[in-house]
């Protein structure tokens, strides 16, 4: 029997430094891209043609003021910014009472209204990229942010009410029946009860949706043509030209687009991590 055994640990540690060996090199796939983009990003043009995998001779500070200045990423970011935010909030608001209402109420059409939402993950935006061209630019609606924040809303509402009803199904009954007891409405128990101990799955669905819609390029670029309205992903496409691309201030640029999200990321990966684990095992 100590012989089985022994076999067995054998074979559990080889296979953990084998998951841990594929872990390590896809963490090194993810990671070396972001490393070489931060380096390229203090090279000149000439020296990233000369030597691109090589360290910077010296660091070429300018190219992130050009990038800022000229490329007008300080009010892309903003725009970006606004954008993102609002249609968080509303996504997480609207979501999560949504979430509620087919998760913890018994109604009669709480199954249509979950498969009607799902149906949303399903089309995409290519799909009906025309038609919401069309209609709002008969409502004037397309060189406006607002014109951004709803279709935002309308795709980031599907995962959110998916991944919230699994949080709110896996509560005891016994808590809600207590704050029923205790003379709560149906608005306080959501508010008071609900929301707070779901706060994982709000983390989740605010990363994914934050993290959408600032990397977000083709509505943008379709809906929105003045400069002062332009989000940071077509700002971006300014640097690159049909006859010349400032390689050097691109990277710079990509660089001062991506740290947001990696910030947001690091500041909130154990409550993902969390969010993630706790509705994989009660889902």
């Amino acid at each position: 029997m100590e012989k089985v055994k022994e076999k067995k640990k054998k074979k559990t540690s080889v296979a953990t430094k084998i998951i841990y060996v594929f872990l390590f090199l896809l963490a090194l796939i993810y990671i070396v891209p972001l490393i070489w983009v931060f380096f390229v990003s203090f090279k000149t043009n000439a020296e990233i043609f000369t030597s691109p995998f090589a360290l910077p001779e010296s660091l070429a500070l300018d190219n992130y003021v050009v990038a800022w200045t000229a490329g007008k990423l300080g009010k892309a970011t903003r725009n970006s910014a606004l954008v993102c935010i609002i249609t968080l909030i509303l996504s997480m608001l609207v979501g999560s009472m949504a979430a509620f209402a087919i998760g913890r109420m018994r109604w009669k059409f709480s199954g249509a209204a979950m498969v009607y939402f799902m149906m949303g993950m399903m089309i995409p935006v290519h799909c009906v990229l025309i038609p919401l061209f069309t209609r709002f630019s008969k409502m004037g609606m397309t060189n406006s942010l607002v014109g951004l924040i709803l279709p935002y809303l309308t795709f980031a509402l599907p995962v959110t009410v998916f991944i919230m009803t699994g949080f709110f199904k896996s509560m005891p009954n016994e808590l809600i029946e207590s704050a029923c007891i205790d003379g709560c409405s149906i608005y306080q128990i959501f508010y008071k009860i609900a929301l707070p101990l779901s706060r994982t799955g709000l983390f989740v669905t605010g990363l994914m949706t934050f993290v959408a819609n600032w990397n977000e390029l083709l509505l943008a670029m379709v809906f929105i043509s003045d400069d002062t309205k332009k989000t940071l992903p077509v700002s971006l496409s300014k640097f690159v030209g049909p006859y010349n691309t400032n390689y050097s201030q691109m990277f710079a640029a990509i660089v001062l687009a991506i740290v947001p999200t990696i910030v947001v990321y690091c500041c909130f990966s154990n409550q993902i991590v969390d969010g993630l684990t706790t509705g994989a095992v009660k889902g």
